[in-house]
């Protein structure tokens, strides 16, 4: 790293498993010459945000975010959430059918997610005359909600997908599969930008960091083991475990081809929507 990279780099990214998992090495300075880091914790919908005002030089946020974003920040190639069987699910009461949501009101934890815009594309497919009221709720009330009746389904993502049978709520629909059946693309889930402000050569540099964090991650799983549990807001172990099984994979190290192509397939399918901006021909080349 150059002698400016001494001055500590802010970032702000989720307390999920998989988000402490991949910078835990890097957080605790255990990667050489690697500048420190000042960690903010977030949920993706607050991260977005702050991502709208510039307000990190590093960021997770949603892919969903990025055509309002990629002036100021870059995306690099690494460190992010992309994966198979690891999409959204619609939740509901009782078990039913796609055509069961129209017009119903269904709460969503963000409508500048790419889990809104894989359910927003989902239904524009399969629910006929399309939903009612969205409703943006917190991630962890969207269940409850659910159960009790406040609205008539749910948008949920992440480790929901191990413990909504807890809730007593049922699968309507998984947002993943659909995307998979139509595109044969993985899902793009979260991103990691970085500010263009940085310069070509430090945004190369902190690409390579990531990638080195998340494979000392791999190396050696339990190192990152008290970090983990630390921030997982009381989540069981096993889950902990599976949550990162899902969504810290080879994409997470290098985005390659298939990555690049999931993102342009679905940010150009939402712009098509009216959901997102179009993206402009080189947005997402890296440095």
């Amino acid at each position: 790293m150059t002698p400016s990279a001494a001055q500590p780099l802010t970032i702000a990214y989720s307390p999920c498993p998989n988000d402490t998992f991949v910078f835990d090495a890097w957080a605790h300075g255990r990667i050489p010459d690697a500048p420190a880091l000042d960690v903010t914790f977030a949920d993706i919908d607050i991260t977005n945000g702050m991502a709208e005002r510039g307000e990190s030089d590093l960021l997770k946020v949603s892919y969903a975010v990025l055509p309002w974003v990629l002036d100021e920040y870059a995306l690099l190639p690494c460190g992010g959430a992309l994966g198979r069987g690891c999409g959204p699910l619609v939740l509901t009461r009782e078990p039913g059918a796609a055509k069961d949501l129209a017009g119903k009101t269904v709460a969503v934890p963000s409508e500048r997610s790419t889990a809104y815009l894989l359910f927003r594309l989902w239904a524009a497919a399969e629910v006929p005359g399309g939903v009612g009221e969205i409703r943006v709720l917190p991630f962890h009330e969207i269940m409850p909600a659910v159960r009790d009746g406040l609205v008539d389904a749910g948008l949920v993502i992440h480790e929901a997908r191990f413990t909504y049978q807890n809730y007593g709520l049922h699968r309507l629909a998984d947002m993943g599969e659909h995307w998979e059946l139509t595109t044969g693309l993985p899902i793009p889930l979260g991103a990691i930008i970085a500010k263009r402000s940085l310069g070509a050569e430090r945004l190369r540099e902190l690409a390579a960091t990531v990638r080195t964090s998340v494979r000392m991650a791999w190396d050696d799983p339990e190192a990152s083991r008290p970090y983990v549990l630390e921030h997982a807001q009381e989540m069981d172990p096993r889950v902990a475990d599976q949550h990162i099984g899902l969504y810290v994979n080879e994409f997470t190290a290098d985005l390659g081809e298939d990555g690049y192509a999931a993102v342009r397939g679905l940010l150009t399918r939402a712009a098509a929507e009216g959901l997102v901006p179009p993206l402009g021909p080189d947005a997402l080349e890296f440095a």
